[in-house]
């Protein structure tokens, strides 16, 4: 029995013995028990034949209270099975403690807020690549939506752990054994978070800048940097690394496996346009003309209220990009790769490749903050919708002006410049003349200095 039913019958006892003091007191101590057990021997029967109630009063109390210990466990075994059940496996300790939903909860919500901030969002990056005000600022613009998916986990958990992927570059086999979760499980809260960053999100964090006051922004930085006027974004193409494909198409110009990325980004390394159309081996021309935002370039459903005037040019606002793309009214591209040009050409072409070395950055940053890309291990359905969960993490952590991680490193590009289809001749030569106005117009003004 434990230790409260003989609290309960050593009361009981008690009580018995001041309503029936005729009794002899079953509570004496060891030599009053000894004498009366010589002189006056206590039985049940004697008890029982009592002119009190109290004796029967007693028995009956104490047999229900005897049934009822008898029928439970122990409170010491009860504690040690829940001990046993609580500990956890020494085997999955290490793997699994850091990472349960108690832990993690523990961690965002009783200590959080008792840390310094600089060291409690380093801990975050360190786990999840981004600061926790950030962290919090994506978990509550997709827990609307993650809330009608009927997702068994809390939301900020799923989106900790989907971010831990992303920046890690964790398989979902190595997630699942953390987590203790199955990895088809692992894969299906990635793909649903992912979906929800590069389609709900998407619109509100990469945005063209059309408003007024953005586009003067931009172009006002660009010019800055460069001294070119009205550029407004630079373009460049980059190949993700994909798993499980070996058709020839999917082999990029480095020489693995990818699907082609396409970005254009401005002065602070924010993308305003993602495209991921492509497999690998497309060369940067195609992928461009293949894109949304080329069809909108050239039909005019993009307009920029920003025109002005050099050497009597009007000069729309424009992105520039390297020799592999089209020259185009609103693509300017170098004269030549090799610096073969004119003074006042080699001056323009450095001048640009200034401007284009911002997406460059945003490129490197991207790998590096989001290291799931150097490696993606996601199947092809879900791999541009991943991509692009990225890119516009990537703009959240810029606009936060997150700190910049360590650049990934691309091999310098190589290729020859694209043909000009039939369809854009007209806008090749009138983009060509352009360009020299705006290269006479830089060497004459740094000339003059």
């Amino acid at each position: 029995m434990d230790q409260s039913f003989l609290l309960m019958l050593s009361n009981l006892l008690h009580l018995h013995n001041h309503l029936d003091p005729t009794t002899t007191s079953l509570l004496s101590d060891t030599s009053t028990a000894t004498t009366t057990a010589t002189t006056s021997p206590t039985s049940p029967t004697s008890l029982l034949s009592s002119t009190s109630a109290a004796p029967l009063l007693f028995f009956t109390i104490a047999s229900v209270l005897s049934y009822v210990a008898s029928s439970r466990p122990s409170s010491s075994s009860s504690t040690s099975a829940a001990a046993a059940a609580a500990a956890p496996n020494p085997a999955t300790t290490s793997s699994t403690s850091d990472y349960s939903v108690s832990a993690f909860r523990a961690l965002s919500t009783e200590h959080i807020w008792a840390m310094e901030a600089p060291l409690r969002d380093a801990q975050w990056r360190s786990l999840y690549g981004l600061s926790y005000p950030v962290f919090t600022t994506v978990v509550d613009k997709l827990k609307p939506y993650i809330a009608l998916s009927n997702l068994s986990l809390p939301s900020d958990y799923a989106v900790a752990m989907v971010l831990s992927r992303l920046s890690h570059g964790f398989s979902a086999k190595t997630l699942s054994s953390r987590y203790s979760l199955e990895p088809y499980l692992i894969s299906k809260i990635t793909n649903m978070v992912t979906r929800l960053l590069a389609t709900k999100l998407y619109p509100e964090f990469i945005k063209i800048p059309v408003s007024r006051r953005r586009l003067h922004e931009t172009t006002q930085a660009f010019e800055e940097l460069t001294s070119l006027p009205n550029m407004c974004g630079a373009i460049d193409g980059s190949p993700v690394k994909i798993r499980n494909n070996s058709a020839s198409s999917y082999r990029c110009r480095y020489g693995f496996q990818s699907v082609l990325l396409q970005v254009v980004a401005d002065h602070k390394k924010i993308f305003w346009d993602v495209c991921v159309k492509a497999p690998g081996g497309t060369d940067d021309a195609t992928h461009l003309r293949d894109s949304l935002l080329y069809n909108r370039l050239t039909s005019g459903d993009i307009v920029w209220d920003k025109v002005i005037n050099v050497r009597n040019h009007h000069v729309r606002p424009y992105i520039v990009g390297d020799w592999c793309y089209p020259l185009l009214s609103f693509l300017l591209t170098p004269f030549s790769p090799s610096g073969s040009g004119t003074s006042g050409q080699n001056l323009f072409d450095a001048a640009l490749m200034k401007g284009r070395s911002v997406v460059v950055e945003a490129i490197g940053l991207l790998k590096g903050r989001w290291r799931i890309l150097q490696d993606l291990n996601v199947g092809m359905n879900h791999a541009p919708q991943t991509i692009v969960a990225c890119c516009v993490l990537h703009n959240l952590c810029q606009i936060a002006r997150e700190p910049e991680p360590d650049l990934w490193k691309e091999p310098e590009e190589s290729g020859p410049p694209p043909r000009v289809l039939e369809s854009e001749k007209s806008d090749y030569f009138f983009s060509d003349n352009l360009r020299q106005t705006l290269a006479d117009d830089l060497h004459q003004r740094l000339s003059s200095r």
